[in-house]
């Protein structure tokens, strides 16, 4: 057998366990889901039913930490897409003296493990009173973000022409008309890849609300999960997955709403001249 031939079987087989590994879990989320009787294993239902999707969705603290977790992550990805932006315009734009150093220091901060600081946050939140308060702990989760967003949006504007905003300049246009009437439009795939990776960041984000929240109404759906781990490993696997399989639905929603632009996104070129 030829040496290329083995290397294609070998490969293959990486991803076909791969792909396995993926998906048996994922098998097991819809299957319990609706299995009356479901269990930690994977097995097929012998009988369907709804009933843990009801008492998920009639479930008034469930509804709640859904909506506080659309809130925090919304809200986040809203602030970082505007700020960096706002951010990224000039060390894109302008020659500005420190601007590699700037760069270097923010690649530099995307690196940082949240377990690394969290024990001086918590103790400037409890400082500051902002221990328990979801627009303090959205700030923060802004703040976490804005490093790797800076610096993707810095790239995206890099591909936008600048003789399309010399233009503008020409007809009279200022630098914030620029900014919304060229730059943005053209970076419609950037902002959304931006915005889908921090929504997505901060909507399986477990440990920063777990912190710096100490209500359990305040809890978001990420935290919320918990709820279903009784006392003495008791677990209601079927309210379980179907929990999980509803706490998907706003991710692979907005997945699919804007995969034409994520998809531009990654291979984004710039504009044309013209």
């Amino acid at each position: 057998m030829k040496i290329g031939k083995i290397e294609r079987i070998l490969h293959y087989t990486i991803l076909i366990i791969l792909a396995v590994l993926f998906v048996l879990p994922l098998f097991w989320m819809i299957f319990a889901s609706v299995d009356p009787s479901a269990i930690q294993a994977l097995k097929i239902p012998k009988e369907l039913t709804m009933n843990n999707y009801k008492e998920v969705i009639t479930d008034p603290s469930i509804i709640k930490s859904f909506l506080i977790g659309l809130m925090i992550s919304g809200g986040q990805s809203i602030i970082v897409v505007l700020v960096s932006i706002l951010a990224a315009y000039p060390l894109s734009r302008y020659q500005v003296k420190y601007k590699k150093s700037f760069l270097y220091t923010i690649l530099f901060l995307t690196s940082l493990p949240m377990t690394a600081v969290i024990v001086p946050v918590y103790q400037m939140f409890l400082i500051f009173n902002f221990v328990d308060k979801l627009w303090a702990v959205t700030l923060f989760l802004t703040g976490t973000s804005l490093p790797y967003a800076i610096w993707m949006m810095k790239n995206f504007m890099d591909s936008v022409p600048m003789d399309l905003e010399e233009s503008a300049w020409i007809d009279g246009a200022s630098v914030w008309q620029g900014i919304k009437r060229i730059v943005a439009p053209l970076m419609v795939p950037g902002i959304f890849t931006v915005f889908i990776f921090t929504y997505t960041g901060s909507w399986g984000n477990f440990f920063v609300p777990y912190i710096l929240i100490q209500s359990p109404e305040k809890m978001p759906a990420s935290v919320n999960i918990f709820q279903f781990f009784g006392n003495y490993g008791l677990i209601n696997y079927g309210k379980l997955a179907a929990f999980s399989v509803l706490y998907t639905v706003p991710v692979v929603f907005l997945y699919f709403l804007s995969q034409r632009y994520m998809s531009k996104g990654f291979s984004f070129g710039g504009a044309s001249k013209g």
